[in-house]
């Protein structure tokens, strides 16, 4: 029977497929660090208070790649090449989604726009990595190789869902309202499209590491579809709606150092 906990334990036992997913999942988060810290030296004087938190943010994702190369590094294994098409964060970057590298490479200052458009990005894709790492948690909480940090990366993911929330509810308040609902929308829109296509391509090099029969590919596939269906037709309000945090400030510290795995 197909269901995510089985379907995670086949990627898990099997060194080729651990080593791709932890792979593409290190090689987004340490991109994301990287725009973190970028964002957090540009921002605009206006918006100098919100830096340390951006900071903390790209510190977290860095923290998270490291975690992800431990995990392999634990098993004897080495990072590998990752396929284009499985790129999440370049994908969205491709697609006009967030802040382009080529504007953070430049040293200008960004404007209150560009931070907007940075937390919504954030706030969509930050729902999503904390959705997938809820449903890793509730599985693999108590798993003797990866449980403690599938922990310590679902705590970091919640407290960046919160903090998109609470800056971009403080921009609103400020004015900024109009804009952030049109830039969300946007982001959402174009981040299920994209999630489903990464999806299908992962899916697909799973299926080639691990001998899927033809019917479970095209379950795979088919669950694939009807997730995108079902966020198409409304389920991608869930990523554009804000709500005042139940954690307040939760950037508002140093980042916690990552457990040791290797």
């Amino acid at each position: 029977m197909l269901s995510a906990k089985s379907l995670f334990q086949e990627i898990l036992d099997n060194d080729e497929s651990f080593a791709l997913f932890c792979s593409v999942a290190a090689s987004g988060e340490t991109q994301g660090g990287w725009e973190n810290v970028r964002i957090a030296a540009l921002v605009p004087e206006s918006e100098r208070d919100i830096a340390p938190k951006i900071s903390r943010h790209g510190a977290d994702e860095d923290k998270h790649g490291r975690i992800f190369n431990a995990l392999m590094k634990k098993r004897g294994l080495a990072p590998v090449p990752v396929p284009p098409e499985t790129d999440y964060t370049m994908l969205l970057e491709k697609h006009g989604i967030g802040l382009a590298h080529a504007r953070l490479n430049r040293d200008e200052r960004l404007t209150v726009q560009d931070i907007v458009t940075y937390l919504s990005h954030s706030r969509v894709t930050e729902q999503r990595a904390s959705e997938q790492m809820v449903l890793l948690r509730k599985h693999f909480a108590d798993h003797p190789d990866i449980g403690r940090a599938v922990k310590q990366i679902s705590d970091d993911e919640d407290n960046h869902l919160a903090y998109c929330n609470e800056e971009l509810l403080r921009l609103a308040y400020a004015g900024h309202g109009r804009a952030i609902q049109r830039t969300l929308r946007e982001c959402a829109l174009a981040e299920i499209r994209i999630y489903r296509d990464v999806s299908l391509a992962v899916m697909a090099h799973m299926g080639r590491i691990l001998g899927w029969s033809k019917a479970k590919s095209a379950a795979l596939v088919a669950g694939i579809h009807a997730v995108y269906a079902y966020e198409r037709m409304g389920g991608w309000r869930r990523m554009v709606s804000l709500t005042t945090p139940e954690r307040r400030n939760a950037l508002g510290g140093p980042a916690s150092p990552e457990p040791e795995f290797a």
